[in-house]
């Protein structure tokens, strides 16, 4: 029988599917055509059937999803400050990722350029910006950019309201309808500090999660980001309304806002994305994130709900996938999916008895990073960015 075609094999020791709790299989192969997955299975079945026109061989490592950054919102976006981020978010593993700005066709560029996929914030304020004079410019652009990005294999759009005590129900209200009759999603820092939760008090009388409810904007649509001061009666809120909630820890711990609820969210049944909220002070990588999740859930009280480490890289790879609406195509490595990948070389000599999720999520980083796919595209290779021009970037760098 002739072998079947593929455009790429990728022989590894340990690979993480993200389909089942806690599985991991051991000496497999992934298979690649046309940027998709087209085959996992045993390293020695996979040589017989398949023949594969580039083979890679990754005997200590582990293949996994690539890791999906839900709020990677960076100080400014212009040239000089987007590209070192996204090539930060590859050489770490991230291949999606959500931003949100004034700039954000920059944003949108640089990441059709580098071949990595991007969520865009459409940002609504009430206030003049480089982006937009007035509120209904604000819409009008959005709804602009919206339609540049409609079905585009990398790109695609959400709403993204800024100073959100700041903007009137008028506007929050006329944002909901438009989301739902596009079907758009919706980005939005929530209880991102006691103060925020005060001025919102103060001004419109309620907490912000039950001023959203209130103005119909609690709905799966929404990716609540940070929650770090959220109460029982916004979790429960989070609960009834199937928000998404992305967890910045490390972010809330430099600002001073101190750690999220990650316990009471996770034994209400709502599963997390993670996002690095990015200041210029920390990284734009998750694995500082996804270790201090993990650690932070060793030994809380869950309420019976399950835990595991591979809970807390499910939140970088498959639950962002979810809130960054990607989980149809990509966050776990299942035939069909783009092969949107990311490949970790484990500490050197590790032994037949290693826990390879323990070692990932707790002793993984950016440095043990050695390749990276989006869509079958190879944009991290040994350790080395595939697409980029080192001098460009340097400069960039530099500025």
């Amino acid at each position: 029988m002739p072998l079947v075609p593929a455009d790429l094999r990728i022989d590894v020791r340990w690979l993480v599917p993200m389909t089942v709790r806690d599985v991991v299989l051991e000496q497999h192969s992934l298979l690649v055509r046309d940027g998709r997955i087209l085959d996992v299975m045993p390293t020695q079945l996979a040589a017989d059937k398949y023949a594969a026109s580039v083979t890679l061989h990754r005997p200590g490592h582990v293949l996994m999803p690539g890791m999906i950054n839900c709020n990677a919102r960076g100080p400014q976006n212009t040239q000089s400050s987007v590209l070192p981020a996204i090539a930060q978010m590859l050489e770490s593993g991230v291949t999606s990722f959500a931003d949100r700005y004034f700039s954000p066709s920059v944003t949108a560029q640089a990441a059709q350029d580098q071949g990595i996929r991007v969520l865009i914030g459409m940002p609504v304020a009430e206030v003049a910006t480089p982006w937009a004079a007035s509120t209904a410019e604000y819409f009008s652009r959005a709804l602009a950019l919206r339609d540049e990005y409609r079905g585009h294999p990398l790109v695609s759009t959400a709403f993204a309201p800024l100073a959100a005590n700041h903007l009137q129900d008028a506007t929050f209200s006329k944002l909901a309808t438009l989301a739902d009759e596009l079907d758009a999603g919706i980005t939005l820092e929530v209880n991102t500090n006691v103060s925020q939760v005060r001025e919102c008090e103060r001004l419109h009388g309620v907490r912000p999660m039950q001023r959203l409810w209130n103005l119909g904007l609690l709905t799966p649509a929404l990716n609540a980001v940070h929650m770090t001061v959220a109460g029982s009666e916004d979790i429960a809120l989070a609960q009834r309304s199937g928000v998404a909630i992305t967890l910045c820890p490390q972010m809330d711990l430099l600002s001073g806002s101190g750690l999220p609820p990650a316990a009471a969210l996770l034994a209400a049944g709502i599963r997390p994305g993670l996002g690095t909220a990015n200041s210029g002070l920390l990284s734009f990588d998750l694995w500082g994130d996804m270790k201090l999740l993990a650690l932070m859930m060793q030994s809380a009280d869950l309420g019976g709900a399950a835990w595991s480490v591979w809970d807390a890289l499910a939140a970088a790879t498959s639950g962002g996938a979810a809130i960054l609406g990607l989980d149809a195509e990509a966050g776990t490595l299942q035939v069909g999916k783009w092969a949107d990948l990311c490949c970790v070389e484990l500490a050197a000599g590790a032994g037949p008895r290693i826990d390879p999720l323990h070692s990932l999520v707790l002793g993984g980083g950016r440095e043990r990073v050695t390749d990276v796919w989006v869509a079958g595209r190879h944009l991290l290779s040994q350790r080395e960015l595939t697409r980029f021009d080192s001098s460009v970037l340097a400069s960039e760098v530099a500025q």
